[in-house]
Parts: C-alpha cells; sequence; structure tokens
C-alpha cells in the first residue's frame, strides 16, 4: 500500500515491472530520464551509483534493474524527495536504494571524493532568464532552470564524486555540446560516449547523451544516432524496446 497526497499518482514504469508516484503539478519524469538510465554503462553485480538531481527517483528505479549494486539519489526538493523515498519504500528496494534531501553542490563534503564507480544526471537544461520568463510554478522553475544548480556545478560535483576510471553521464540539449565538453575536461572527465537524440528523421537532434570517464584518455565515440517517432508519429522499434521490453 501507498500513501499518496494530493494529486499524485501511482504510475507504471513502462518495461519495468517498478512503479513510481508522479504528480503533474509537481513533476513527471521525461523519456530523456530513461534515456539516460539507458545510455550509461554500469557494473552488473555490486559498484556505487549515485544520480544527481534526481526529482522523483526515476533514474535510480531504472538503474536498479540493471545493477545489484546500490544506488543514491540526490534531490534538493523537499516534496520531490519524499516522492522518491516512497516510490522506493513501495518498490521494496530500500536494501540498495537511498536518497538525500540536499544541494548537490554539498554531496563531495557530505559523502567523500572519489567514493562512486557511476554518476548519472539530469540537471536543469535552461539559463535563469528574467524573471518573468520562469515557470510560476516553482517545483518545475527548480527543475528546468539553473536557479539552484547550474550546469558547472553538476559537473564539478560529479567529478568529485566519481573514482578514477569511473563513469559519468549526463543528458541534456545539444546546444549545451561544448559548454558540456568544455567543462568536463577542465573536471578531469574525458568525454568517451555522445548520442544524438532526434524527435523525427529529418529534424534537429533536441537531446544530448554524454558519457565520460575520470581521468580517460581522448577517444570519443559516436553512437548511432537515436530517433523517437516515424512519419505516423509512432514510436520508433528502438524506442518500443527502451520503454515496453522486447515483444
Amino acid at each position: 500500500m501507498v500513501n499518496l497526497k494530493g494529486d499524485e499518482r501511482l504510475d507504471f514504469l513502462l518495461a519495468e515491472e517498478l512503479r513510481i508516484i508522479q504528480s503533474p503539478s509537481v513533476f513527471a519524469f521525461s523519456l530523456d530520464a530513461v534515456l539516460l538510465a539507458r545510455f550509461v554503462y554500469v557494473p552488473i553485480q555490486k559498484g556505487k551509483l549515485i544520480d544527481l538531481c534526481s526529482g522523483n527517483g526515476v533514474i535510480p528505479l531504472f538503474l536498479s534493474t540493471r545493477t545489484k549494486g546500490t544506488i543514491v539519489g540526490v534531490e534538493i526538493q523537499e516534496r520531490l524527495h519524499d516522492m522518491a523515498v516512497r516510490s522506493i519504500q513501495y518498490n521494496q528496494l530500500d536494501d540498495r536504494l537511498s536518497m538525500i534531501h540536499g544541494d548537490i553542490k554539498e554531496m563531495p563534503k557530505i559523502l567523500g571524493h572519489a567514493k562512486f564507480d557511476v554518476v548519472t544526471c539530469n540537471p536543469p537544461y535552461f539559463r535563469t532568464p528574467a524573471t518573468r520568463e520562469i515557470n510560476e510554478n516553482e517545483h518545475l522553475a527548480i527543475a528546468r532552470h539553473e536557479i539552484l544548480c547550474t550546469l558547472e556545478d553538476a559537473i564539478k560535483s560529479a567529478s568529485q564524486l566519481v573514482r578514477q576510471g569511473g563513469k559519468v553521464a549526463f543528458v541534456h540539449r545539444p546546444g549545451r555540446l561544448i559548454d558540456m565538453i568544455e567543462l568536463m575536461r577542465k573536471y578531469r572527465l574525458e568525454p568517451k560516449r555522445i548520442q544524438l537524440v532526434y524527435p523525427k528523421a529529418g529534424k534537429e537532434a533536441n537531446t544530448l547523451l554524454v558519457e565520460a570517464i575520470k581521468d580517460g584518455s581522448p577517444d570519443l565515440k559516436i553512437e548511432n544516432p537515436l530517433i523517437v517517432y516515424n512519419e505516423e508519429n509512432e514510436y520508433t522499434p528502438e524506442i518500443r524496446e527502451i520503454l515496453y521490453g522486447k515483444e
């Protein structure tokens, strides 16, 4: 039994045999989070993983199906943190998954440097504009805009948390690719894999996936492009498999 609050609902995590608490007025995960959880290489049998800017815990929940390691999520918004904790409890994953209510910038000091094998992050995408242009919903504004956390904050924290040779993976917008590469190298993260996601064939890419290795050697691999919809506005086979599993 789960204790839902306000307008919360209990959703299926699509291909996974898991459920997640969501709220349309606070937060609902997007395809970006699913793609990041599928993109990153993770240790299968054991390891320590941490997800920054976790929201309602969707990436830790997805990652739990790919690794037997322990996973920590970090979320600064109390309401989202609470939703994530209850989802973890509902799915009976308390033995491997945990959530921290806090600022990702403080995590290296709190948790220690070089303690994790894998770091994932789905950070706010948009630089903070003039106040009038920000979503009036505080929860959505913080999730989408660099109000409490910039891209540099996220990359710096990720670099400090991951061990040498460990992996760091981000999802963002293609327009920030150069910023991401420059910041990753500034903080000793060498980009090793990039994948661009396109809404349709012939359209511009709208999602960027990047995986880097701490103190890795320069050698970048460009993965095959991922296309979300076909001409009939239906999910492509690749996306259907990611979302619903093999048919």
